[in-house]
């Protein structure tokens, strides 16, 4: 990590045990962090945040077990001040009650980097800093995202083009090579720069405008997914499809036309659906996807684990992909709960013959992990972010030079485009 970034870090170090406080600063200080502030509770840290000498905050390295004010309401009243801050939990507390924690904070807008069971390694705080850095140059790009668009701007910036898919590779676990990518939906404003989808897809949602920008990420997808063909790139392209579409028996009928007037087979789409998605008018959704399955689009179960009826959409929908969710993923070395959810749903999918792919994959450990459970496909921030098509192009030729060179210094190495 470049000297002069790690410098301008700040760092507010939360922890009421002072041995374990000095080790932890200790640590920050040896990987070049000068910038670190101390507090022994939640209110502590809180007065200390209030200190305008102290610059803009990066991460929080947060206990959960302190005296006058615990970790969990510190937590809550940082959503409050400063939503978007980095956060590390750290306790020696027992795994699922630090999930549980996890979740909370996230529910309260929290930005989760991970979790450290104490005593915290250096090595942790390390891939931790990573992660914030690595997440903090998309954010940086897209800071717009946490203040409110209207409608109106929206729709405006559908009207004039701004809106388009970035390619997240995914890398198949044995052969090491790139098989396709997540298309995921960013708009490029002409004042805020790159902007993610959580800024604008509710708004669209919510006003019926989910069909027409679907057939619109599609369309340039098919046509991104053409031109990769065309300089030798055969891979296959995923696209999310919207709650509200499945309902329309026409659906199947348009998506096909899409991609064939793109000059593109429907096996090389694959078409992402959420679980409560394929609840939404039930006959509908599953004439649509059958019809859609018969004609070679390949289907996802998007999300898998987060909704109620994971089981019985497996036995109704001709999936071809089980798609664990990031919130399973992201931490599954640390806590043995997440690590046999995650296995299960791998054992299950290839029960069912279909392939496995694990989305948020952050760092070599949880590489590391799901290759030895066998599971199929994974993308994340580890192999690389989402980039425009160009950006991805380039990104294929470079991995696949190395392959060629060194197979094994390909498969499991943070690649991520700069």
């Amino acid at each position: 990590m470049a000297g002069g970034v790690m410098e301008n870090l700040q760092i507010l170090v939360v922890e009421d045990h002072v041995f374990q406080r000095k080790m932890i600063v200790h640590m920050l200080h040896s990987l070049g962090i000068r910038n670190v502030r101390q507090a022994g509770n939640g209110l502590q840290a809180l007065d200390t945040m209030g200190d305008r000498q102290l610059g803009q905050l990066d991460i929080v390295l947060c206990d959960l077990d302190m005296p006058e004010m615990d970790g969990m309401e510190f937590l809550r009243h940082l959503s409050e001040r400063q939503p978007n801050l980095s956060v590390v939990i750290m306790s020696s507390m027992e795994g699922p009650l630090i999930t549980s924690v996890s979740k909370m904070a996230k529910s309260y807008g929290v930005k989760i980097l991970g979790a450290i069971e104490k005593p915290a390694a250096l090595e942790q705080i390390a891939e931790f800093i990573k992660l914030h850095r690595q997440r903090s140059g998309e954010l940086s790009v897209s800071v717009r995202s946490w203040h409110n668009f209207t409608l109106d701007e929206v729709l405006i910036g559908l009207k004039k083009d701004q809106f388009l898919p970035y390619l997240q590779p995914k890398v198949d676990m044995q052969s090491g090579r790139i098989v396709g990518a997540e298309a995921l939906a960013r708009w490029h404003h002409p004042e805020y720069g790159v902007i993610s989808p959580m800024a604008f897809i509710p708004l669209l949602e919510s006003n019926g405008s989910m069909d027409e920008f679907t057939f619109m990420m599609l369309e340039k997808t098919a046509k991104m997914s053409r031109q990769l063909h065309d300089n030798g790139q055969l891979i296959s392209l995923s696209v999310n499809l919207s709650l509200s579409s499945l309902s329309d028996t026409k659906l199947a009928d348009k998506i096909t036309k899409i991609v064939r007037d793109a000059s593109v087979d429907p096996h090389h789409i694959i078409l992402e659906v959420t679980e409560s998605a394929a609840m939404t008018n039930v006959a509908q959704a599953l004439e649509n996807l059958a019809r859609l399955r018969m004609r070679g689009f390949g289907l996802s179960i998007d999300d898998y684990g987060t909704g109620f009826s994971s089981m019985q959409q497996l036995t109704r929908v001709p999936f071809t992909e089980l798609k664990i969710d990031k919130s399973f993923v992201s931490d599954c070395t640390n806590n043995h709960a997440l690590r046999v959810i995650v296995e299960s749903s791998i054992e299950l999918a290839r029960k069912l013959n279909v392939k496995s792919i694990a989305e948020g994959v952050e760092n070599q450990g949880e590489w590391n992990l799901l290759r030895e459970m066998n599971c199929d496909v994974v993308q994340g921030y580890f192999i690389s972010k989402p980039m425009s098509d160009k950006a991805f192009y380039d990104f294929c030729v470079t991995y696949n030079q190395r392959r060629k060179s060194d197979p094994n210094a390909v498969t499991g190495v943070h690649l991520a485009a700069a």
